[in-house]
């Protein structure tokens, strides 16, 4: 019997052949911790005994939660985490970027990798063939110190995607139908892979996009087979050795999705849930006052180049703020370089530091007492940007910056006609 990508990896990192459902200890290719968690998993490390790490340079760690620190509170976290890295030796990021961006474009996750993070969107790694999913702080304590950690073998959803993306449609809005069709606990401890055409003529930024959304369905990890758009995106990144890993022909699934995308309208998650996801005819005109183009989700390069073909010459609706946070200093660099800062800026947009302010509203765009906020992140819970008196609206860049210059939920479709 075929494999998966999934058992695949598990197998090479047992060092046998495994099947869904049976408990594992795998070897790990990196871990990744960020400054959100305090972090505990430094004070479960010492409290384990911990000394030296599995491997300080498949250690990586990073500010990007609440950096530049927004208050006295958090100051101490980042000390902490500066301290540790420097005492262990491992790798160590501030100011760089959100981690699910800064480690796929520093090459600490690569094709056939085996990754753990503590954070539930670690499973977007999974855009390049990785097996990469969130952990708690105590399992990272362990990984810390043994460089392996337990799993069990998850069982695998194929989803084929097929037909052509019609204009102004994209990979946001993709998952976001494909997770208002299966919901929020549809692919609970299941891997999923993103297979089909589709699939197979997105970019690398669009498939980070869906497999950064698995989680919302409740998947493990979202992945997609390595192919030749990813073996070049990976070159010049990787500096070690890697084995891709795609499923067998005769592979065999739990299920068998199919999804048909040539008539999908630009989706939208109404508040306050990211299943609850509307084709955008169903929420036209919605008037909004803030619109987000941020996260891990949705601001990297190609995601900016989308909105910035929108709004340039233009200026967003009055009234409405609209904040735009690049998802890396690679990212805001490029941006840069192309104009499309200056186009953000123009159309009378507020731009932030490479983080998560615009996801988490720690310190950058917290919505006032009954606004309407359409942003590209993953998550629209109540409360998600620091209000929880406010209502979150998902959707793609195009749609947020469609909204923005009209000011109310508006179809991105007519800005594509040409």
């Amino acid at each position: 019997m075929g494999k998966t990508i999934a058992e695949k990896i598990f197998a090479r990192h047992v060092g046998r052949e495994v099947t869904p459902g049976e408990i594992v200890l795998a070897k790990l290719d990196a871990t990744m911790s960020h400054d959100a968690n305090r972090p505990l998993a430094l004070e479960m490390f010492q409290k384990l005994g911990g000394d030296q790490l599995f491997d300080p340079k498949r250690v990586i760690m990073m500010l990007d939660h609440h950096y530049p620190a927004p208050r006295e509170t958090i100051a101490p976290v980042h000390q902490k985490l500066r301290s540790f890295c420097q005492e262990k030796g491992c790798i160590f990021y501030a100011g760089e970027g959100i981690c699910h961006v800064v480690m796929p474009e520093k090459g600490h996750v690569l094709p056939g990798d085996l990754v753990v993070g503590t954070d539930s969107h670690t499973c977007t790694y999974g855009a390049l063939g990785a097996f990469s999913t969130g952990i708690g702080s105590t399992d990272m304590a362990v990984a810390l110190i043994t460089g392996k950690l337990w799993f069990v073998v998850p069982e695998t959803i194929r989803m084929n995607i097929t037909g052509k993306l019609p204009p102004g449609v994209f990979a946001k809005d993709v998952i976001l139908h494909i997770i208002a069709k299966i919901t929020a606990d549809g692919a609970t401890y299941q891997a999923v892979e993103f297979a089909g055409p589709v699939i197979e003529q997105m970019s690398m930024d669009g498939r980070f996009t869906l497999s950064n959304m698995a989680v919302e369905m409740g998947a493990k990890a979202g992945i997609t087979a390595p192919d030749r758009t990813t073996l070049e995106w990976v070159r010049g990144r990787a500096s070690r050795d890697f084995i891709p890993e795609v499923p067998d022909p005769d592979a065999r699934y739990a299920q068998v999705m199919e999804f048909d995308v040539s008539k999908l309208s630009p989706y939208v998650a109404k508040p306050h849930y990211v299943d609850n996801g509307v084709p955008i005819e169903e929420v036209l005109g919605t008037p909004i006052q803030q619109a987000n183009l941020a996260s891990c989700t949705a601001a990297r390069l190609e995601d900016l180049r989308i909105a910035a073909s929108i709004l340039r010459g233009k200026k967003v609706a009055p009234g409405v703020v609209f904040c735009v946070v690049p998802a890396s200093r690679e990212v805001l660099k490029k941006a840069l370089a192309e104009g499309l800062i200056a186009t953000f800026v123009d159309a009378g947009g507020t731009v932030g530091a490479p983080n998560c302010g615009g996801c988490g509203g720690e310190h950058f765009g917290a919505p006032g007492d009954g606004h309407a906020v359409i942003s590209t992140a993953n998550r629209n819970f109540q409360g998600r940007l620091g209000n929880p008196r406010a209502f979150i609206y998902l959707a793609s860049p195009a749609t947020v910056a469609a909204s923005a210059l009209e000011g109310r939920i508006a179809d991105p479709r007519p800005y594509f006609k040409d």
